[in-house]
């Protein structure tokens, strides 16, 4: 299976490490997230190959903006927020043969490839 990256081309950090996937001649698959948001199945999924619950790859600030306190939300319902405002999701994650990163740095994702 090849490797999918949740993918926002607005962010900097999501396009370099795009960039470095492609680089290396990696097959993959891009998920405009923001487009194409995971279901909050897939959304578990990632986050136990993270290692990480919700609030690990919340983007506070936007959050925020968006109503959402993850402080005052179960982890089901901070992810069914997070799925339903995706722009709060931390990016880009890198998914690759049963293991996962947040490309923050970029470089991150080489341990993938």
């Amino acid at each position: 299976m090849p490797l999918v990256i949740y993918h926002n081309p607005r962010c900097s950090k999501s396009r370099q490490t795009l960039a470095l996937i492609e680089g290396r001649g990696v097959p993959h698959r891009v998920v405009e997230y923001l487009k194409e948001p995971p279901s909050a199945f897939e959304l578990k999924r990632i986050l136990g190959l993270l290692g990480l619950r919700a609030a690990g790859i919340l983007r506070n600030k936007e959050a925020l903006a968006a109503g959402i306190d993850a402080s005052a939300l179960s982890e089901t319902a901070l992810i069914d927020a997070m799925v339903a405002h995706p722009a709060v999701i931390e990016r880009p994650i890198v998914v690759a043969d049963g293991r996962a990163v947040i490309g923050r740095p970029p470089e991150k994702v080489l341990d993938l490839i």
